[in-house]
């Protein structure tokens, strides 16, 4: 009789996550940070019409690096689970808490069940009437949730880029100056000054009426970073 094939499960763990890292690492950058009115969402992306970033409910915002039809259905199944949870309880409790745990488990057990993990990583952000009460959630492809506060980057150079991130990161600033601000860190994480019409913009903006998500137009983008010069750091 044949022997099954036996391979030790902290190998098959470690094979997984090492496949689901190279995917990952494969895709631009994402970064997410606290300005005064609320959380501006930056990312490298050349496409204009397959969003990284996106709104998931009135005040939550989703974003994600990776595969791009893995993290689209988690997004569309995100704003489903919102949408129903807000029609059968309330509007105010869906919360990126709960929606950060929802992914979270999906994650999970996707990675220990089936025979690929998802390459993702995700950012589930709330932003709230005070900038005290405003949630980052980062989501990793086998499920692990961290509480992030102030900023943080994802992707394959998050490190990098949350480094760059915490020289340039101050409290208070403006949305322009945010913009600014996350500019400069992925600039000095390509290398390079990046070409305005690469980057997607979208903030969570506090003052806005009920729905807080609005896109930055790339000619905004373009504007705003026109009037303060960025050049690529080392």
């Amino acid at each position: 009789m044949a022997m099954p094939f036996y391979v030790a499960p902290e190998q098959m763990m470690k094979d997984r996550a090492d496949y689901a890292r190279k995917g990952i690492a494969r895709g631009k950058s994402v970064l997410v940070l606290e300005y005064v009115d609320g959380l501006l969402f930056l990312a490298e992306n050349p496409s204009r019409s397959l969003h990284k970033i996106s709104e998931i409910y009135d005040r939550m915002a989703f974003a994600a690096v990776g595969k791009y039809n893995e993290f689209e259905n988690l997004r569309v199944a995100g704003v489903r689970l919102a949408d129903i949870r807000g029609y059968s309880y309330g509007r105010q409790d869906v919360t990126a808490r709960s929606l950060a745990n929802a992914y979270s488990q999906t994650l999970g057990a996707i990675f220990t069940q089936d025979s690929k993990p998802f390459e993702v990583e995700l950012l589930v952000a709330e932003v709230g009437a005070e900038a005290a009460t405003s949630q980052i959630f980062h989501v990793l492809y086998d499920g692990s949730v961290a509480d992030e506060r102030g900023f943080v980057g994802i992707g394959g150079q998050s490190e990098e880029l949350t480094r760059a991130l915490r020289q340039v990161y101050h409290e208070g600033m403006t949305l322009e100056e945010a913009l600014v601000a996350g500019a400069s860190a992925l600039n000095a994480v390509d290398g390079r000054a990046l070409d305005p019409d690469v980057l997607e913009g979208a903030a969570l903006d506090r003052r806005r009426p009920r729905r807080k998500f609005h896109r930055i137009e790339r000619e905004e983008i373009r504007r705003l970073l026109g009037e303060a010069p960025l050049a690529a750091e080392s």
